[in-house]
């Protein structure tokens, strides 16, 4: 577990891009990830009739469409318990075992930080 208040600059401000874009857009998850190159990718839910994604993986998508070859970090906020198996897959896939995921309620403050 980690605290909010022990979070790396960084990782905080992918928290904070993915509560705002769920309460913008008042969708059950966003997620932010950042890239290798420091540049990050904000997302919500996707929920339509003929596609369904979750923030985590379309942020992830996003990152892959503009071109990042690897992540640092990612990050999901929810008020769900955990982060789904096919959402740390997406993590893993571009950014490795290991990369790290943050996970945090509704309020900001990171729960869990799990490995990809």
């Amino acid at each position: 577990m980690t605290e909010s208040s022990a979070l790396d600059p960084e990782d905080r401000k992918i928290v904070t891009l993915a509560r705002s874009a769920r309460a913008r857009n008042g969708v059950p998850e966003g997620a932010a990830v950042r890239d290798s190159t420091g540049r990050t990718y904000v997302a919500g839910t996707v929920e339509l009739a003929s596609l369904k994604l979750s923030a985590l993986r379309t942020a992830v998508a996003m990152a892959v469409a503009s071109g990042a070859e690897s992540l640092e970090a990612a990050a999901v906020v929810t008020g769900a318990d955990g982060i789904g198996p096919e959402d740390l897959e997406a993590v893993r896939d571009l950014g490795g075992a290991g990369t790290p995921v943050l996970l945090a309620g509704p309020d900001g403050e990171v729960r869990l930080t799990l490995p990809a």
